[in-house]
């Protein structure tokens, strides 16, 4: 055998044998070249021919692992249409349960879109905060009702845009107290009670509950679970001046992990600068893409200053810290008193933490590493789907995020099984959460923001046998 084939075979014999499991982690091209006195491409030749014969995968910025059965891919959206009207949003008392459970101790955390606290900065953000605060002790004590967002911050979150093509302009910037608080503040501006927004079906139930608040319908449009909204029913549904204002997650979409792509985007902001209707862009999960350049926001397309770009830091730094931030585009005024109405100056300690964190080389490789982290956290949680539940179980493939959504049997209550799982320490969020109209019935989202662990393996094995057994 030549070299490549001679190692190639090794590895295959070692996975047959059960010696290297689904999911087992593969060295490093590197740390194979140096073992084995090789060269690097003859190890990439190995590894890429086992990869062509379905024997390992490689994933993003992680290396190559073995594969398992595979998981069949949710290819298309369930539903195809959207419905016919808006209608009035009631999730609020459905959820309070399952965000109940998902908050149980002993739970397993499949139910809450956070990241495990060994994955984030607590012990760093706790040394700038005791520098920061010995070194200007008088932001301890410091508040404007004029100027919410303090220098240094605007000029980190600034230069970070850079790569996205076309930067925030600092005067369309206001800090916020998370990315919740940030969508708030858009809706109020650009909405009143009885209007319609236009959300993404499915779309994260957080963005159902904002607009339950302030008495606003919903109108639900399609989205494929690779490509998001569908454009041209957006077009469909902005013709005739109803919808009020539109609330996307373009990259990385909650539950559904998509990424539209840049030409949609572009088309998408042009489409609404036209028509003048407002979009308020959740970009909260821009950061922890898979791919190796993250992905531009719409507001990167649009030049009109139509969008508003929300965001915070609770999924890469700290969900406890409550700072975001809106690139309110022309809007930024109405933000602004919005802001000052509402809660007043976000923690200048705060933004100036934040500022000093972002400008440091060591917060990239954190980003580099988390990425990395997340995409082998829902690779295997993919690969144990494709191993415990039932075949006809359909699974999302997420470019970014770390949370699956699955399309279950149709015998399946997702709401039945969840009482099941909690009754033995297993959290998830049903499918009829994400929509206001109640549609996902045997949907279900699982968050994969822990690293992996016996006990995860354990729980979905666990909850694939309560699946089996109520088909």
């Amino acid at each position: 055998m030549l070299l490549y084939e001679n190692l190639a075979h090794e590895f295959a014999a070692l996975i047959g044998e059960g010696r290297l499991r689904p999911g087992d982690r593969l060295p490093s091209v590197r740390r194979l070249a140096q073992q084995r006195k090789l060269s690097i491409s003859t190890v990439i030749q190995a590894l890429r021919t086992l990869e062509s014969h379905g024997v390992v995968e490689a994933r993003p910025q992680s290396g190559y692992y073995v594969r398992g059965r595979s998981a069949r891919i949710l290819e298309t959206p369930a539903i195809t249409t959207a419905p016919a009207a808006p209608v009035d949003v009631g999730v609020n008392s459905r959820l309070l349960g399952v965000l109940r459970a998902n908050e149980m101790p002993g739970m397993v955390p499949f139910g809450s879109a956070l990241p495990a606290q060994e994955l984030l900065l607590a012990p760093r953000l706790s040394r700038l905060y005791a520098t920061i605060a010995r070194k200007h002790p008088e932001l301890l004590t410091s508040g404007s009702c004029s100027e919410l967002s303090d220098a240094p911050f605007v000029k980190a979150v600034v230069r970070r845009s850079l790569e996205w093509g076309y930067p925030i302009a600092s005067e369309e910037l206001v800090a916020t107290n998370s990315c919740t608080e940030a969508i708030m503040l858009c809706l109020r501006a650009v909405t009143k009670p009885g209007d319609t927004v236009a959300v993404e079906s499915p779309t994260y139930f957080v963005m159902l509950q904002l607009l339950e608040s302030l008495g606003l319908r919903a109108l639900e449009i399609p989205t494929h679970p690779q490509t998001g909204v569908s454009l041209a029913a957006l077009e469909l549904a902005t013709r005739d001046g109803q919808v009020a204002a539109c609330l996307f997650i373009p990259n990385g979409a909650n539950p559904l992990g998509a990424i539209i792509p840049d030409e949609t985007k572009q088309a998408v902001a042009d489409l609404l600068a036209v028509r003048k209707v407002p979009l308020i862009e959740d970009d909260i999960y821009g950061d922890v893409c898979f791919a190796s350049e993250r992905p531009r926001p719409i507001h990167a397309f649009d030049k009109s200053g139509n969008t508003m770009l929300c965001t915070s830091f609770s999924k890469t730094v700290s969900p406890a810290i409550r700072i975001g931030f809106v690139a309110a585009g022309r809007r930024s005024a109405q933000i602004a008193l919005q802001k000052t109405l509402m809660s007043g100056k976000t923690s200048s300690l705060t933004q100036q933490v934040i500022a000093e964190l972002l400008e440091t080389r060591g917060f990239d490789v954190h980003l580099r590493t988390l990425r990395r982290r997340f995409s082998d956290q829902v690779a295997r949680s993919r690969d144990a789907i494709a191993r415990y539940f039932p075949a006809e179980t359909r699974v999302t493939d997420p470019q970014g995020g770390f949370v699956l959504w699955l399309e279950l049997p149709l015998i399946i209550d997702a709401t039945a099984l969840h009482r099941k799982a909690v009754a033995a320490g297993i959290a998830f969020v049903p499918g009829e959460m994400f929509s206001a109209s109640g549609q996902y019935r045997n949907f279900i989202r699982l968050a994969c923001g822990h690293p992996w662990s016996e006990q995860i393996d354990g729980a979905l094995r666990k909850l694939g046998g309560l699946i089996h057994s109520s088909c």
